[in-house]
């Protein structure tokens, strides 16, 4: 397909830094396109609300839905999220156009005096609001103590340094885009903790009915194997009826031809977890794992 030589499109994004980071990676891509891009900043609720954690706010898509406004009042052309916001099911008019390369998907311990999670001492305290971290963290170690953390990365390594908490969990991902880290980062093996769905990845929203600018965006800009692996993800939390805040990790990756896919869900206290390998050749096969997988976690608990 032939791109445009010169276009200016319009990207809504979070004002945070690494949102912006975020937006900022997703034009450079287009720009070797010769596509041009202005980044229009939207405050989400997430954002405005920013001392609650996520699941505690009463509403859902609370890092998406502004964003989506300004596709529907034609203020952007397309929005960058973090793949991991994004709710199970999108709206009826507005579609993913294009998922990027995956960067690393592990969560990281960080730490200022505390060198690694197994270091901590008993009823040490670790920042997080992620239920699914939390859940997942107190099955490693349920002697440790578990407080809600919110703010943009910046703000919570601070919080660290200043002693508010003995460790912190992040995305690597994250921690990457921003060159931000802590005294000791650790990632935890996927093993450990399963990662939540997309994370790692951008997800390209556009209007549904945008379809030559969908090509575009996706000649430009999708990775297939990240597209795969979040498309068996989501396809996992649709089955499951959960939103992105809840209490499951869902992780896809590709090795020697076959798709590995891990799931953890939080169960009355305790982690059901579970795992299934098949060979992938495209969408629909990607679908039909995750819709597997979910059955058959579900069927556990």
């Amino acid at each position: 397909m032939t791109l445009p030589v010169s276009r200016h499109l319009a990207c809504a994004a979070r004002t945070s830094a690494l949102a912006t980071a975020q937006a900022r990676a997703i034009a450079s891509l287009l720009a070797r396109c010769g596509i041009q891009t202005e980044i229009v900043g939207v405050t989400t609720t997430g954002d405005r609300r920013s001392h609650a954690a996520v699941h505690a706010l009463g509403e859902t898509n609370v890092f998406v839905k502004e964003l989506e406004t300004a596709l529907r009042e034609r203020r952007a052309d397309y929005a960058v999220h973090s793949c991991k916001d994004l709710p199970s099911d999108l709206a009826a008019d507005m579609r993913i156009a294009a998922i990027s390369a995956r960067d690393d998907a592990r969560d990281a311990f960080c730490g200022e005096k505390f060198e690694s999670f197994a270091s901590l001492p008993a009823g040490a305290v670790v920042g997080t609001s992620s239920p699914r971290r939390k859940t997942q963290l107190a099955h490693l170690r349920s002697d440790l103590r578990f407080e809600d953390l919110r703010g943009n990365v910046d703000t919570r390594l601070r919080k660290l340094r200043e002693g508010s908490y003995d460790a912190i969990v992040l995305a690597m991902a994250g921690l990457g885009r921003l060159h931000a880290a802590a005294r000791y980062v650790v990632p935890f093996s996927s093993e450990e903790m399963v990662p939540a769905t997309g994370q790692g990845a951008l997800a390209i929203e556009v209007r549904a009915e945008d379809a030559t600018l969908t090509s575009i965006l996706r000649a430009a800009i999708n990775d297939d194997v990240a597209e795969r692996c979040v498309t068996v993800e989501r396809a996992a939390l649709r089955a499951l009826h959960a939103g992105c805040s809840a209490p499951i990790g869902i992780y896809a990756r590709e090795t020697d031809g076959r798709t590995i896919v891990d799931a953890a869900l939080a169960v009355d206290g305790r982690i059901v977890r579970e795992r299934l390998e098949a060979p992938i050749g495209n969408l629909s096969d990607a679908q039909a794992l995750g819709e597997r997988i979910a059955w058959q976690v579900a069927a556990l608990r």
